[in-house]
């Protein structure tokens, strides 16, 4: 069956040296990469990522380093620039921390010490260099963010370096690190460029052997790699993020993007040429890469080394909490009429769906937390913008699958019908039977929504119950006068959708 979720979460207990700061309301990362620097900014050490601010700029400092053993003098310019840039915007947002770190360019150049205490000079900014192995284990981390109970092994690809590490049921394993990255590989002559790939590869194979139940691919080239194939492919929903493809399929887009020109990769992407110009060597490693270990399944995530510092600012409650229901609870909070509410009505709606297995019973208290957040949007447009919101929010621990489903809910939740169906190609990654199923339990949630006026006290004066060939809503006390047309039209399409006929008591 087409798998709608992720299963429920399970803490990892590994920490690492930056776990003292707790409970941070807005955290800010730079990282000094060897193409890029960046800074992304939390909105808080929540367990679900929430990104405040997010800016990148391709400064290619490790152009070089592999040649000359020094940074590139052009991208250490434009580099420290882009750092006093978000140091002074770090000041402005007021943060509450500002974590700098730095990857492969800097840690191997010869110059590198001298470019982390000229940026201290100028900015104030505390680099910390990060090795090889310690990279591997912030970006297994960051899966972690999204796949709490991730099993297989996380593939980090940068610009100078490619880091490793086995995950299993949460926990991190060995963690290795390479230098199979496009501006290392272009160091190397290209008549030697394929063996030293695959030199590498055996020699990573032996490090980490055994099955690779998933492959976990992290880092811009990679994502730019499964946009292409999305394009190629005419994939509906493009969401990078717990983008699931087949092997074979991911290898034979490999392959092609080898042998081509920037030019190609822009008709089929936006993705900016300066990322494009990585993707033909990138696609070299992963044309050897998949073959190598020969992963059961890959999935792309978005996740990665500033999730893994993120997640060491985490307290130990708050790695336990699900990814994906603390988001949709925060969106409640924040748009929906009345906050909590989806708690008494998850509870009201769950009797009719028990016999769900619990990763769809997840989902659907996630739908329950978020049935309200669109409130503010032209009734007309409601569905659309209920679906749309859903498919392309900043979730994890939920696959395209659960996104689909999710949002097919809560299209349903206000309006049914062929005028408020949400795109055919895009509802093809759900069975018929899943269709069915969201439609059920949005029926039920707009029952359940409109019924009291989204009280919650009064909701639990009511109950839904499955018998006997009904569907029976049962209202206790004052809850009579709320019969009316609208409960008794809503209840009965409900049912119907159930195979079931309506019937309401009153006690």
């Amino acid at each position: 069956m087409t798998r709608l979720t992720e299963e429920e979460p399970a803490m990892n207990e590994m920490a690492g040296p930056m776990a003292d700061a707790r409970d941070l309301s807005r955290v800010g990362v730079v990282d000094v990469g060897s193409n890029s620097v960046r800074l992304v900014v939390f909105d808080g050490a929540a367990r679900s990522p929430a990104y405040f601010f997010n800016e990148k700029v391709l400064c290619g400092l490790g152009a070089g380093v592999g040649a000359t053993g020094k940074l590139s003098p052009e991208g250490r310019v434009a580099a420290l620039a882009t750092i006093k840039r978000f140091a002074v915007l770090g000041e402005r947002m007021r943060l509450s921390a500002l974590i700098g770190v730095a990857t492969a360019a800097v840690r191997e150049a010869e110059d590198g010490p001298d470019f982390v205490a000229e940026v201290k000079r100028e900015t104030g900014l505390d680099l910390r260099v990060i090795e090889g192995v310690e990279e591997a284990r912030l970006s297994a981390q960051g899966v972690l963010v999204g796949w709490p109970d991730a099993v297989g092994l996380i593939v980090d690809i940068g610009g100078s370096s490619m880091e490793m590490a086995r995950v299993h049921g949460g926990r991190i394993g060995t963690c290795v690190t390479s230098n199979l990255a496009p501006l290392s590989l272009a160091d190397v002559k290209e008549s030697k460029r394929d063996k030293v790939i695959e030199r590498t590869l055996e020699d990573l194979r032996d490090k980490l052997p055994g099955t690779v139940e998933e492959m976990f691919l992290v880092g811009g080239s990679w994502r730019a790699i499964a946009n292409l194939h999305m394009a190629r492919t005419g994939y509906p929903l493009h969401v990078l993020h717990a983008y699931e493809v087949a092997p074979e399929a991911l290898l034979e887009t490999a392959e092609w993007a080898v042998g081509q020109e920037v030019a190609t990769f822009q008709d089929l992407v936006t993705t900016s040429e300066a990322r494009l110009q990585l993707v033909p060597m990138a696609a070299r490693v992963l044309s050897k890469l998949i073959p190598a270990f020969g992963p059961d399944r890959i999935a792309v995530s978005s996740y990665g080394l500033r999730e893994g510092v993120l997640y060491e600012q985490m307290s130990a409650e708050a790695r336990q909490l699900d990814p994906l229901l603390e988001a949709c609870r925060h969106m409640e909070l924040a748009a929906a009429r009345f906050p909590g509410f989806g708690v008494a009505l998850f509870d009201w709606v769950r009797p009719l769906f028990e016999g769900c297995p619990p990763s769809v019973q997840r989902l659907i208290r996630a739908a329950c937390h978020l049935h309200d957040v669109n409130w503010r949007t032209h009734p007309d447009f409601r569905p659309t913008a209920s679906f749309e919101s859903v498919t392309r929010a900043n979730l994890g621990g939920i696959t395209h699958q659960g996104r689909v489903f999710l949002g097919l809910v809560l299209s349903h939740r206000y309006k049914s019908g062929q005028r408020a169906r949400p795109p055919e190609d895009v509802l093809a990654l759900l069975t018929d039977d899943q269709q069915v199923l969201a439609e059920t339990v949005g029926r039920a949630l707009r029952l359940g929504a409109m019924l009291t006026g989204a009280s919650a006290d009064a909701l639990r004066q009511s109950r839904l119950e499955l018998e006997e060939g009904e569907l029976v809503l049962t209202l206790d006390g004052s809850m009579a006068a709320l019969r009316g047309e609208v409960v008794e039209k809503r209840l009965a399409k409900l049912a119907a959708n159930m195979g079931r006929k309506a019937r309401i008591e009153m006690h």
